[in-house]
């Protein structure tokens, strides 16, 4: 069964690359730009934890991830606050880093306290 986060981290950067390719039509490039690097890169850090060499390297992947997804928030609002993107548009891509937001959080709160009992 595929974890949740990989999915959820996945989804979030499909819909990002849709979005930079809906900035790029509107001639926005700098914010487009920015979005598209830290929405992409929440999964791809996710994704370097699926194997790492120690539990710190998971729990620095997470945290990389995590720090990428509160950077790809404020650009969000950056754009809708700027009028690049619509209420709609905003909601369902903030909701979806929130999720991850709130899964990595947790993951990595488990994953000290686990490490701290050992």
């Amino acid at each position: 069964m595929e974890n949740p986060l990989y999915t959820k981290s996945k989804r979030l950067a499909l819909d990002i690359v849709q979005l930079n390719k809906f900035l790029l039509e509107r001639k926005e490039y700098a914010m487009s730009n920015q979005v598209l690097r830290s929405g992409t890169s929440i999964g791809a850090n996710i994704r370097e934890g699926k194997r790492p060499q120690s539990d710190a390297d998971l729990i620095s992947k997470w945290s990389i991830a995590l720090k990428e997804a509160e950077e790809t928030q404020y650009w969000l609002e950056l754009l809708s606050e700027s009028g690049y993107i619509d209420g709609e548009m905003f909601a369902k891509l903030n909701f979806q880093t929130e999720e991850i937001i709130k899964i990595l959080v947790t993951v990595i709160r488990n994953k000290k306290e686990s490490i701290q009992k050992s």
